[in-house]
């Protein structure tokens, strides 16, 4: 798919223009490797241009007055990292082989995250590959890979990325990216794309020296906003815009995730967000199309549906209220955020039945209301996890659940994770209860090292572990490479096991479940939980009803005299029409 963007290198088949919007400066040289440094022409927008043979060109930089030599901040790669010289790359000529992929209706979407430099020992796009396979095989329909954006340094989480059009040069070249995505649309997968647009990293990010790259009246946690309403924006707006149609188009990808969507203010009279969905799902033609937000306030408006009931901007949210319900029920851990979520059971029917938890009510550890009403959403509308980047590596030690969860709690959250009506996410080795840690890893200059590593110790001080002395050094390389997925454990009996449980369970899901989710009526939702014993019932248009009876807690529960009735989908542990096991969990579909 063809599609123009203003920024980055104009190529046609004789020639290059090179362009750099710098409206702060009157004249822009431009660079290219092994020639003598030439003006380029500045026109009334601050647009600096020069068109050179396409023979000449292949590594460039731009030169500011003050002397200052700068990449371009739409770089398509960036061979030497963010402080090097920009390379030219034609993307039109990439080879696809599923020219014809479409992908897939946002009901079989099962999803799983990756982060491409752990995810593998190579920490490559070409290394994902060789284990697309295993994922097609567990279940699972789509990939959502990290942030991919250049960043400084040589591994990162991916959310100080400076440069959002370069994939990061540590995990191959761009056309490695598409061979990704091309292999696994021929297994049937859909890739998504984690899309940072609340802020730029802290290390080369060198747009403020030429463009109005920051609003003075806006604030996030890091620093100035970006200037999305101010003199000026609409550069801005459409140098982030196009980013988003650039991975869309140029890259095949099937949907984005946007990170902390919260975080960006925009007193425009179309927010920033709603065009950005309006652009993204136009350019998609007729792929389908999934936008995901995380936000932190729980906003449902972003989440709204037409009169067909389709998303109007964004497809789903993922649901930290599920998460932190089931984590829960499944640790017993209170501490830090879990606190506001403890001793009140009817959180977990609520998260499970309408989607958030906290729908405008007062959260304390927030010290203000958070979210607003769900219910009428359908449940495809709230992404599911118990693991995810953030609750693993947010911990001091980076540790995953299967290192300090009892084996049967954490498979009876998983059955109803799996088998809900909302959109499942599982994160990169959870099938087979891998417990490689996820750390938090960064490689910047001494200077911002020493900032990472008291920053994060004072942001997360109200979560245990990290006033000791066993923490990881965020930015030291071990705990990059401790971070990396073990393959070779997949062959464990104990691995083995678990893998089995997880297909099971997906497969169940693609069968009974899928076929459910769009005859789902959110008005017959209802829900009740009594001394751990969870139960929800989920009402479809012809009167049949999709019901999850469980029991969270480690003693015998009680249960209704019809929680055995309909058709059985999946049990787990044992249950009778008055009684049921600890950690059991009954799905069943009753008729109309």
């Amino acid at each position: 798919m063809v599609h123009a963007f203003d920024f980055g290198p104009a190529i046609s088949d004789q020639d290059i223009e090179f362009r750099l919007w710098a409206p702060l400066h009157d004249e822009v040289l431009l660079n290219i490797e092994g020639a003598t440094p030439e003006a380029m022409k500045r026109d009334d927008e601050g647009w600096h241009r020069l068109r050179k043979p396409r023979a000449d060109a292949a590594l460039y930089s731009f030169t500011l007055p003050d002397g200052l030599e700068v990449p371009d901040p739409a770089s398509r790669f960036q061979p030497r990292d963010v402080h090097g010289q920009s390379e030219v790359v034609d993307l039109s000529s990439f080879p696809w082989k599923s020219a014809n992929w479409h992908g897939r209706p946002w009901e079989e979407i099962i999803i799983y995250e990756l982060h491409i430099g752990t995810f593998t020992k190579e920490g490559t796009f070409q290394g994902a590959i060789a284990h697309l396979d295993h994922l097609r095989d567990l279940g699972v329909t789509a990939i959502q890979i990290m942030p991919v954006a250049d960043f400084p340094g040589g591994y990162n989480w991916g959310y100080d990325g400076v440069m959002p059009y370069a994939p990061d040069s540590s995990y191959g070249r761009p056309e490695d990216l598409m061979a990704l995505v091309d292999a696994a649309h021929e297994r049937g997968l859909c890739v998504f794309l984690d899309v940072v647009y609340n802020h730029f990293g802290p290390d080369g990010n060198y747009m403020p020296n030429y463009a109005p790259l920051f609003s003075p009246h806006h604030e996030n946690p890091w620093g100035q906003g970006l200037n999305y309403d101010d003199e000026q924006s609409e550069h801005v707006r459409e140098f982030i815009i196009q980013n988003a149609l650039y991975w869309v188009t140029q890259f095949r990808f099937d949907g984005l995730r946007l990170d902390a969507v919260h975080a960006i203010v925009d007193d425009s009279d179309e927010h920033l967000l709603s065009e950005l969905a309006r652009r993204a799902r136009a350019a998609a033609t007729d792929r389908h199309i999934h936008l995901i937000v995380e936000n932190e306030e729980n906003d449902s408006d972003l989440l709204s549906r037409d009169a067909e009931g389709k998303p109007e901007r964004f497809t789903a949210q993922w649901n930290d209220d599920i998460h932190h319900v089931l984590h829960i029920a499944a640790t017993g851990e209170t501490f830090g955020y879990y606190k506001a979520y403890s001793g009140d059971d009817d959180k977990i029917g609520r998260a499970l039945a309408e989607g958030f938890a906290f729908q405008g009510e007062h959260m304390p550890y927030r010290d203000e209301e958070r979210g607003k009403p769900s219910a009428h959403l359908p449940p495809t509308a709230f992404i599911s996890f118990i693991q995810n980047h953030d609750q693993i590596g947010n911990r001091a030690l980076g540790d995953r659940m299967q290192t300090y969860a009892p084996e049967a709690a954490l498979k009876a959250i998983t059955a109803i994770y799996l088998l809900a009506p909302q959109i499942p996410m599982l994160f990169m080795g959870e099938e087979w209860g891998s417990r490689d840690p996820f750390r938090y890893f960064c490689d910047f200059n001494e200077d911002l090292n020493q900032k990472v590593r008291d920053g994060r110790r004072e942001e997360l001080s109200r979560l245990p572990g990290f006033d000791g002395e066993n923490v990881p050094d965020p930015t030291a390389k071990e705990t990059f490479t401790a971070s990396k997925l073990d393959w070779s454990k997949v062959e464990g009996d104990k691995a083995t096991e678990l893998l089995g449980f997880y297909k099971t369970l997906l497969d169940l899901r693609k069968r009974h479940i899928v076929p459910l989710l769009t005859k789902i009526v959110p008005d017959t939702t209802r829900y009740d939980v009594r001394d751990g014993i969870v139960t929800v019932h989920w009402g479809m248009e012809d009167g049949t009803t999709l019901r999850l009876t469980a029991n969270l807690s480690e003693t015998n529960g009680k249960t209704e005299t019809d929680a055995t009735t309909g058709g059985e989908l999946f049990s787990l542990g044992t249950i009778s029409a008055k009684a049921i096991s600890p950690w059991a969990v009954h799905w069943t579909l009753q008729p109309a």
